[in-house]
């Protein structure tokens, strides 16, 4: 047989003459057929033979087996069994007979086995254990579960198995697991498809864990990461392959998935390759939906779990940090680059079905309800900011996406018109910045897009040009069709058409610089010469730059008589335009002065010196304004400024006269001349020159008074105007002081007018106008005013200073800029959409702010002041909150160097501890204004200021790091503060509190707090019942008749109810999670410390609401409210009872002491005081009712009642609930929980005979509601209460 077989010829022949002459059935043939297939095995198995003819040999002694005798397939049996575990099956050549004789041994019915004997099932079964409890030979693993596909195997036995060919991922080499994974899932075809999938699941998490830890440690990779990555992606490709065969497979995949979003809340399961096998299936249509919704909500749950636990000390301290899952998912795009283009499609699926479904949505009345640009502060804005970073990633590292990508991203800038689509304007300006040459190459798309511009929003047309700025400098055919598309949109029909063409023509003016234009350091975003490799429009070319841009400045002019939106871009635009690009100073200059001078009165004795009368239009009986003049004298005065500035600044380092500066110069001394001319008269003009008087008519109801308010508004806006420019050309000239002054009482008189007409009408109309003062001039204006010491300017400012008026109106538009830069994160004016800019104005007006407040006692102003205004102090304070706000918003990072201009400089910027202690310094200076606030008297309180400085405190507190020390003293303080101040102003007492609330904390759990103010708080209130007597105490003096009704502290019970909430969650799934995995974590005779914890938190609150329920509340929000509260809590309660019951019965241990404790508290102390609060509830209203109101509070107070009731029914429920829950547990675990609860056979709540008597008299009519209500239960009298 041997000699056949090596030369390959007539082997099968020889085999079966041999086996047709033993027959199977006399010992002599039966040993002769046993001894061939004792050689046949190892010959095959030895690797000298040719595959073919080893596979025919297996295959005729396949077909033979039958014939075997039952000890001869036992002897064969061992015999592969012993060579498996002395490991001589590395070929597998012969192991395709194994099973067909465990098949045949089945059969048996009897094997000698020992000194006994067994059946041929049981003996099979023997074997199986012995080989998988064995040492299997690395080399013949594949082979093996190749092999026991084919044997029939018990469900014991296959999971046996599987989990032994799991043990043995990590003694293979990496290369050899995708096809012993391909193996494993065609064995998973019998069952325990679960534990096939979470074994390679949970072996490729491994592996990753290895790597990052090798990563960390940078030594020598013992598995390179490529290698890894295309090894996941093989792997990867046939889990998906074969769920695409196996739909069971796949249901059972999908459904371990949603047992971790259901259960468990840590996400701990999920790793990147996980999410990469999830984006793959994906892909199988069936199985796409359902994956997506599982991503979805796992990255919500994900960021809402690590938002609330960085907003509690308590948690931080009790749990670990949650691995983040969007950290997953920006993993599985970096790591996809190897080659998973499988995954690719599944990303760009994510990114999208996130930004679409987290992003900014349209709020009432089409207004978006974004946050400011940058900030990303809660889960929803984060999950959406998750999806345009993967498509960003995914973008920029495969090509084969890059197309779909910016395909999707365009189409939903064009189709999305009702909704923002800011966010997918800043995926698309990130793709441009990253990755330009490569855009370019899909210009078409971008051409395409510029088609539907007229049609779009306007702030979805300003942000894609300046998003696609770059590209129009590296490619004129984009250029070119962006000229045509704006061309024609210039004509539309539609305003925002018109808008949208001026918008992007003035871009192209901004970023198309002729050659001699003045370097400007605020030129928008370049292109990097590595990205680019020529522009098309350096400097070589300006000349044709210079001919482009006098080609649009004209298509330009024509916009000049259109409405006055259209204008009004235009005026806002050109000041930019022309610090961009000085070299059309010219054109500019002149297209405004001419347009000007249709308004200016060139008789110089004449009055007014503008002509309002072109300035409206009338359509019907409407009137509408045509030319926004204040506007329009604004950007003039601007530019003129601006160009007068850089030629001085020019002359100074070269002497030019040329014909351009001769010209220049015309029409400047031309402007100056007109300018001077219209402050003389503007300041003798009165209010009837411009046909007004203070007795007209100003409400928008009629035509006449929407003409008045246009020319009031224009009027005011060019006194402003005029303000500004004569401030900067005074120099410090008293007599033009004195004008400047006259200017401003003009333009006060006619504001005086505006506010007293719009306060005698009811309408949102009667705002007040935006001032035009630029945000520059602003901050300069009240440096002068507070802080210049100087000498030469002191006689000259002394006439502005002596002006109370004017002081408070510089004030005023201060922290109108500052509001405006905080809800827009821009300012109207030059230089007011520089983020720059804008940041160092913020900073020069702070150090002016803090000074004025600080040096200037608020007593002294409040002793010379007469009107029932708010005081500069005030201001000042309103203006520096909403600073650190909007700086805390829109300038993150940048709060210390806001801070340092105050005075106080930094040793070391680097140095954290210099940044606390600055601005601890600042928090001390405002505690100690509040302090000298509350040390007077009551009468003397200026409540709104006190409101301002704690707002002030809390905005600051944020900077401070909760484990610093001054942290610590700035709860110190608030603690002493709310425990001494005993002021009765609610407003006061509620910022106080809620300072105090989110101080405590970052630093513990906030629950004894809780208690001793609901302590203070019945203590003032009085108990429900009148006849008690409530011990006085007052630990907080904050707590007071007047302010001790506030829901604020019911808020933060709820705050508390959802932290124990989410631990309970946590501790069940960890429960479940336990019993899946058959672990026991919990040591014996300990208490796990967040079952501890939330045990601990909810007894010191049901004592806090015990102290509640006794108190003689007002009806109305606050009693609702309380009952809500109870309702949650005893819900939560009941969710407790529950988690104790699967704790109990898995692992069989007794009830923590505490536990007990918390049952009595609340069954023996809270329920009964439940009872006693419902009567109240429903009872006290009524005997409150004063005659005068008694219909009105009647039925206010019915509706209270209804919805108290309401809320009792479902807190009732809830205790019910929790009864049944209390027999369960007994049944368990044998403790009399039930001692603690007194059950009553009456309803949910009881019935004072007495109380019921009197109201059935009182109100016969209502019959039906009574009998109803005894039909519902027995009446049960009040019980005597202790005194408390």
């Amino acid at each position: 047989i041997t000699n056949s077989a090596l030369k390959g010829k007539n082997v099968l022949t020889l085999i079966k003459g041999i086996l047709k002459g033993s027959p199977p059935n006399c010992s002599e043939g039966s040993n002769r057929r046993l001894a061939v297939y004792q050689h046949c095995i190892p010959l095959c198995e030895s690797g000298d033979l040719q595959t073919e003819v080893a596979a025919d040999i297996i295959g005729l002694l396949m077909l033979e087996t039958h014939t075997l005798s039952g000890p001869s397939l036992a002897q064969l049996a061992n015999l592969y069994v012993d060579s498996i575990k002395v490991g001589k099956m590395g070929s597998g050549k012969s192991l395709e007979l194994f099973p067909t004789i465990l098949t045949a041994l089945a059969a048996c019915e009897a094997l000698s086995y020992g000194k006994g004997e067994l059946s041929g099932e049981e003996y099979k079964k023997q074997l199986i254990n012995s080989l998988c409890s064995s040492r299997w030979d690395p080399q013949c693993v594949i082979h093996l579960t190749t092999m026991f596909r084919d044997v029939p195997l018990s469900s014991d036995e296959l999971k046996f198995l599987v989990e032994k060919t799991l043990r043995m991922f990590t003694k293979l080499d990496l290369q050899e697991i995708p096809p012993l994974v391909y193996q494993l899932l065609l064995l998973s075809a019998k069952g325990s498809k679960k534990q096939v999938l979470d074994g390679i699941i949970s072996y490729f998490k491994e592996q990753d864990v290895r790597q990052e830890e090798e990563d960390m440690d940078l030594e020598v990779q013992s598995i390179p990461q490529d290698q890894l990555r295309h090894v996941e992606g093989t792997v990867i490709l046939h889990i998906v392959f074969a769920i695409r065969l196996d739909h069971e497979l796949g249901r059972e995949f999908l459904k371990s998935f949603k047992v971790i979003q259901m259960i468990f809340t840590s996400y701990a399961d999920m790793c990147p390759f996980s999410v990469a096998l999830l984006l793959s299936v994906a892909r199988i249509q069936r199985y796409e939906e359902q994956v997506f919704d599982l991503l979805k909500g796992a990255v919500i749950k994900s960021y809402k779990d690590e938002h609330l636990q960085q907003g509690s000390k308590f948690l931080q301290d009790l749990l670990p940090r949650h691995c983040s899952v969007a950290h997953m998912i920006l993993d599985t795009v970096k790591n996809s680059v190897f080659g998973w283009d499988h995954v690719t499609q599944g990303l760009v699926q994510l990114g999208f079905f996130l930004m679409d479904t987290f992003g900014p949505k349209p709020g009432p009345f089409g207004k978006t309800t974004e946050g400011p640009v940058g900030t990303t502060r809660t889960p929803t804005q984060q999950a959406c900011k998750l999806g345009g970073q993967v498509l960003l990633y995914g973008f920029k590292i495969h090509e084969p996406i890059r197309g779909e990508i910016l395909e999707q991203v365009l189409n939903r800038l064009v189709t999305k018109t009702a909704s923002p689509v800011s966010h997918y304007l800043d995926l698309f300006s990130d793709i441009v910045v990253s990755a330009p040459m490569i855009l370019l190459e899909s210009s078409s798309k971008v051409i395409e897009t510029f088609d539907h511009l007229s049609c779009l929003p306007l702030a979805t047309v300003q942000g894609l040009l300046k998003a696609v700025q770059p590209l129009l400098k590296v490619s004129i055919s984009l250029k070119d069709a962006l000229i045509l598309v704006l061309r024609k949109a210039m004509f539309s029909s539609q305003l925002d058409g018109r808008k949208s063409a001026v918008a992007g023509f003035l871009l192209l003016l901004k970023n198309f610089k002729v050659l001699g234009s003045l370097a400007s350091s605020q030129c928008s975003q370049a292109v990097s010469s590595s990205q680019v490799q020529v522009d098309v429009h350096s400097r070589y070319n300006s000349a044709a730059n210079e001919a482009f841009c006098l080609e649009i400045l004209s298509s330009l002019r024509r916009c000049l008589g259109q409405q006055a939106d259209v204008r009004l871009m235009l005026y806002e635009g050109f000041y930019d335009v022309l610090r961009r690009n000085s070299q059309l100073a010219s054109s500019i200059m002149q297209t405004l002065l001419s347009h000007l001078t249709r308004y200016y009165e060139p008789e110089q004795d004449l009055l007014p010196p503008v002509k309002l009368e072109p300035c409206i239009t009338a359509h019907g009986d409407q009137v509408y304004l045509q030319e926004p003049l204040a506007h329009l004298v604004s950007c003039t005065v601007q530019c003129l400024l601006w160009l007068q500035n850089t030629q001085q600044s020019a002359n100074h380092s070269a002497d030019d006269s040329d014909d351009d500066e001769e010209e220049g110069e015309g029409y400047q001394s031309h402007l100056q001349t007109m300018l001077e001319s219209v402050t003389r008269r503007m300041v003798k003009s009165e209010l009837e020159d411009f046909e007004l008087d203070k007795s007209a008519e100003f409400s928008m109801g009629s035509s006449v008074g929407v003409k008045n308010n246009i020319y009031a508004v224009l009027v005011m806006g060019v006194y402003e105007v005029l303000i500004e420019y004569n401030f900067i050309k005074a120099k410090y000239n008293k007599s033009h002081f004195e004008e400047l002054i006259g200017l401003f009482n003009c333009y006060n008189k006619l504001s005086e007018i505006l506010k007293e007409k719009s306060g005698k009408v009811r309408a949102p109309s009667h705002k007040t106008p935006r001032s035009l003062l630029s945000m520059g001039f602003a901050s300069t204006l009240i440096t002068v005013l507070f802080k210049d010491n100087s000498q030469s300017r002191e006689e000259a400012l002394s006439v502005l200073r002596s002006n109370a008026e004017f002081v408070r109106y510089a004030l005023s538009v201060v922290v109108q800029k500052i509001q405006q830069l905080e809800e827009s994160g821009q300012t109207d004016g030059p230089d007011g959409q520089s983020a720059e800019k804008t940041f160092r104005f913020l900073c020069d007006m702070t150090s002016v702010l803090m000074w004025r407040y600080t040096n200037i006692p608020s007593a002294v102003e409040e002793a010379g002041r007469k009107d029932k205004r708010c005081s500069l102090s005030q201001l000042c304070l309103e203006g520096l909150l909403r600073i650190f706000t909007t700086c805390q918003l829109r300038y993150p990072d940048k709060m210390a160097q806001l801070l340092s201009t105050m005075g106080w400089t930094l040793k070391d910027e680097a140095e954290q501890e210099d940044a606390t202690e600055m601005n601890y310094f600042y928090i001390r200076q405002f505690q100690r204004a509040l302090f000298t606030k509350l040390s007077g008297g009551e009468e003397d309180f200026n409540s709104r200021e006190a409101q301002l400085l704690v707002s002030i405190l809390s905005v600051l507190s944020r900077q401070l790091n909760p484990s610093s020390k001054q942290f610590v003293q700035m709860i110190t303080w608030t603690v002493k503060i709310c425990k001494e101040t005993s002021f009765e102003d609610s407003a006061f007492s509620k910022g106080m509190l809620s300072l105090l609330f989110n101080l405590h904390v970052l630093y513990k759990s906030p629950v004894g707090l809780l208690l001793e103010l609901c302590q203070d708080i019945h203590s003032q209130l009085g108990d429900i019942d009148e006849d008690v007597e409530v011990e006085k105490q007052n630990i907080f003096a904050i707590i007071n008749m007047k302010t001790a009704s506030n829901v604020f502290v019911l808020s933060q019970v709820e705050k508390i109810l959802d932290e124990v909430e989410w631990l309970i969650a946590q501790k069940k799934s960890q429960a479940a999670s336990d019993k899946l995995n058959c672990e026991d974590t919990q040591s014996a005779g300990q208490q796990d410390p967040v079952e501890k914890a939330v045990t601990l938190q909810l007894g010191t609150l049901v004592t806090a609401l015990n102290e509640l329920v006794q108190t003689s509340l007002q009806p109305g929000n606050c009693t609702i409210t309380l009952l809500r509260v109870l309702s949650r809590t005893y819900s939560i309660l009941a969710t407790l009872v529950k988690y104790y019951i699967q704790v109990c019965t898995s692992q069989h241990s007794a009830l923590p002491a505490r536990f007990e404790k918390l049952v009595k508290l609340s069954g023996s102390h809270l329920t009964p005081q439940c009872y006693a609060f419902i009567t109240y509830v429903q009872v006290e209203p009524a005997s409150r009712l004063s005659n005068r109101d008694e219909k009105k509070k009647k039925r206010k107070n019915d509706v209270n009642t209804a919805a108290s009731v309401r809320t009792l029914k479902r807190q009732s429920l809830c205790k019910i609930c929790r009864h049944l829950f209390h027999d369960s547990v007994q049944m368990f675990i044998q403790v009399n929980l039930m001692q603690y609860m007194k059950l009553s056979t009456s309803r949910d709540f009881r019935i004072n005979a007495t109380t019921l008597e009197a109201a059935l008299q009182e109100q016969d009519h209502s019959q039906e509601t009574t009998e109803t209500q005894n039909g519902e239960g027995t009446q049960e009298p009040k019980k005597k209460k202790r005194k408390v």
